[in-house]
């Protein structure tokens, strides 16, 4: 059965990850006019240019640690609910604080979607939790 703490859980892994893209996104700009001689030193550039851009680390550090909330999550949570609830929910994130940051949303098809993907999510968590509702019945 899925617990309010595992909902909670991949709600904040969702946020950590959505709202952090649009802003590693905007970190990121300017990599492209790094330019080097060769690939060692255009490596070493790139590299460079994204550790000490404070712009792009502070999301990127905020980003994984999502992904530490995740890989905890996982251990106590079914697959089938919490890749499709996590990855869904990271969309929405990113369209809504891209959308906040002044970036264009999509349109209505973009809202619709957004629409179709929370009507997808609730669905899936209560299937999953009428499963073990249903299988408690059944043991009683």
């Amino acid at each position: 059965m899925v617990t309010v703490a595992e909902l909670l859980s991949l709600l904040l892994v969702s946020v950590l990850w959505g709202c952090t893209n649009p802003f590693l996104k905007r970190g990121s700009e300017g990599i492209e006019h790094v330019t080097r001689a060769n690939r060692v030193s255009q490596l070493l550039a790139e590299i460079k240019f994204i550790f000490f851009n404070v712009k792009y680390l502070v999301p990127f550090l905020l980003n994984q640690s999502g992904s530490v909330v995740y890989y905890y999550t996982l251990s106590s949570t079914e697959l089938s609910l919490a890749v499709p609830v996590a990855n869904s929910l990271t969309l929405l994130c990113t369209l809504l604080t891209g959308k906040i940051l002044g970036e264009e949303l999509g349109g209505k098809q973009a809202v619709a979607g957004m629409f179709l993907t929370m009507a997808g999510i609730t669905m899936c968590v209560i299937s999953s939790t009428g499963d073990k509702i249903t299988e408690k019945q059944k043991v009683s």
